[in-house]
């Protein structure tokens, strides 16, 4: 396999990106919105700079995807912390190692932006995924909550 190159998303990304996202049961109950809404929050996304949304690619191919957003707090003696959301390698690429790579890249990054810790959640449910993080030198340190604020079709 080669390896694959990491950079910067583009807004020619996107679609690529969201095809990733919808290839799973909760992915595909769970992003239904109109590419348009995608193609958006993108933009807004790109817009902040705290945010970074990277694409691995192959031979031009986007193939991977996860999205970095720094946080900085007054906990931890004040450390920025980087936190990784939406982390995705298509389906038919799993297994072959991408996943790590995605993760050292996600670490660079995330130290060459001032982090002192890297720090993610994963749905319950993964478990194979849970065993990925912990492969990937991540430790099972806390126990996440969420609160929706409005229904998912009123987010459109």
């Amino acid at each position: 396999m080669t390896a694959p190159i990491f950079r910067a998303a583009t807004a020619a990304d996107v679609a690529a990106i969201i095809a990733m996202l919808r290839e799973d049961a909760l992915g595909a109950e769970r992003e239904t919105a109109p590419d348009s809404v995608y193609f958006d929050t993108f933009q807004r996304l790109v817009d902040a700079s705290q945010n970074h949304l990277i694409v691995g690619e192959i031979a031009g191919r986007v193939i991977a995807y996860y999205h970095l957003t720094l946080l900085d707090g007054l906990s931890h003696r004040g450390a920025r912390r980087g936190n990784i959301e939406d982390v995705r390698v298509a389906e038919h690429l799993r297994g072959q190692g991408i996943g790590h790579l995605m993760m050292g890249d996600a670490a660079e990054r995330a130290k060459a932006l001032g982090c002192g810790v890297l720090q993610l959640v994963a749905h319950e449910t993964r478990h194979a995924t849970h065993a990925f993080y912990l492969s990937a030198g991540f430790t099972a340190s806390h126990v996440g909550f969420k609160r929706v604020l409005s229904d998912p079709e009123e987010m459109q």
